[in-house]
């Protein structure tokens, strides 16, 4: 059974992790209508992940004797000036995100809910990998500088982009 604390705690990564989700699918709509089909096919596929990352809490806390909740979602607002600036809102959103993670294990360790810190232990390791993402696209794009057709390989390359962490797990 979870404590009031860890299932308080385990409601509002749920709610994270769905605005993770309307994050990257916000910025997927605007890299698809600015053209980057790369870019948009990239973000579509990381909203759907996140949203399975909040399933996965959801179904958790329900197991576990919780009550998942599952609130209103954020509108993100995004700097959409060009695409570099939408890749470093999302290493800072992915930043804030690794935060909130550990400061939940933090709580299961306060709580001593064993079963709960090791559950998160996946969530520790796969922000690990979405920030280094996040880092590696970012020294692409800053490698791509304003060159247009480095910019057209970027996104070509963007449609079946395979972080280099998880390559090396």
């Amino acid at each position: 059974m979870l404590s009031e604390k860890v299932s308080e705690a385990l409601n509002k990564q749920i709610k994270m992790e769905g605005d993770s989700s309307q994050v990257y699918l916000a910025m997927a709509s605007w890299a698809e209508v600015q053209g980057f089909e790369g870019i948009s096919t990239f973000m579509y596929t990381q909203s759907d992940e996140e949203r399975m990352h909040m399933l996965k809490l959801i179904k958790y806390v329900n197991q576990r004797g919780g009550q998942a909740k599952v609130g209103a979602t954020l509108e993100p607002t995004l700097d959409v000036t060009n695409f570099k600036a939408l890749f470093k809102q999302l290493l800072q959103h992915e930043i804030k995100v690794s935060e909130s993670i550990n400061n939940l294990v933090g709580i299961t360790l306060d709580e001593r809910d064993f079963a709960t810190h090791n559950f998160l232990q996946w969530y520790v390791a796969e922000q690990i990998e979405e920030e280094a993402t996040a880092r590696y696209i970012l020294d692409k794009i800053n490698l791509i500088g304003d060159d247009k057709g480095g910019l057209y390989l970027f996104d070509n390359e963007m449609k079946n982009f395979v972080s280099p962490a998880a390559n090396a797990q």
